[in-house]
């Protein structure tokens, strides 16, 4: 068993960057694979990025590459996501997700965040 509670989101203007954090709870964060997805009004939850059970293994979505930065800290329980270049269709709700094993698919993990909201104004 695991709760996770997601924390960072805000009100940003275009251009500008936002690190949203992932804190974990019940199990330590090395167990996990885990994962960032964002869904805004009215459309479908879509993947962001993702992160192995080592920490070593990334994977990004092809809209957020060279800007968004996933990563855990083991000693703290949390994983990280650092947005930078944020523009106004980024405006979404951000959860994330702690499973098995590394997925784009969000299905494949067991556990999810309230999420976090992430707004970016013109």
């Amino acid at each position: 068993q695991v709760q996770l509670v997601e924390s960072g989101g805000g009100l940003v203007q275009a251009g500008g960057s936002l690190r949203l954090s992932c804190a974990a709870s019940g199990r330590t964060f090395s167990n996990y694979a885990m994962g960032w997805f964002r869904q805004a009004p009215g459309k479908e939850r879509e993947f962001v990025a993702s992160i192995s059970t080592i920490g070593i293994i990334t994977g990004y979505a092809d809209s957020v590459k060279g800007r968004f930065t996933i990563s855990g800290d083991n000693a703290k329980n949390t994983m990280l996501l650092q947005m930078n270049s944020l523009t106004p269709e980024e405006t979404t709700v951000d959860y994330c997700a702690a499973g098995n094993r590394r997925s784009s698919w969000g299905d494949d993990y067991d556990y999810w965040g309230q999420g976090t909201q992430v707004t970016v104004s013109s």
